[in-house]
């Protein structure tokens, strides 16, 4: 059990560094323009950039679990791996690849790390929302 609370902690770690870089470069896309955009279709485009950049960095987080979890010979096959990483830390939980006792409590880590980096996620993406079509400065320019 104590290796299983070494590794979720490390994973949680790295995919919650990966998912700081994501939302820094989100930041830095809003910070790089003056002013919220005014013409609607660039309106949709930052906040869809946001959702994609956002969306890439959840696939990167699942893709690190799977690894590890191939590294760890918990599950065979890259395809296999990725795709339980992807039930699991969605929280969907299909349950038609399961880890073994050994390793079955990282299962229960991912899909607790999922749901945060879901829920950070939407936060950020509520955020760019709120900056684009909501901020005082655009409705100052309309």
């Amino acid at each position: 059990m104590f290796v299983n609370i070494v590794i979720a902690g490390c994973m949680i770690l790295v995919t919650t560094s990966i998912h700081a870089v994501g939302m820094v470069l989100v930041m830095q896309v809003f910070e790089s323009k003056k002013g919220p955009p005014t013409r609607r279709l660039m309106r949709i485009f930052l906040v869809s950039a946001v959702v994609v950049m956002m969306s890439l960095a959840s696939l990167l987080e699942m893709l690190i679990w799977a690894i590890t979890f191939l590294a760890l010979d918990a599950i065979q096959g890259l395809e296999a791996a990725f795709y339980f990483s992807m039930v699991t830390f969605t929280t969907l939980g299909y349950g038609d690849i399961v880890l073994s006792e050994q390793w079955r409590l990282l299962g229960s880590f991912e899909a607790t790390n999922g749901i945060i980096m879901f829920g950070w996620t939407t936060a950020i993406v509520i955020a760019a929302v709120q900056r684009v079509y909501f901020s005082k400065e655009f409705k100052d320019q309309s």
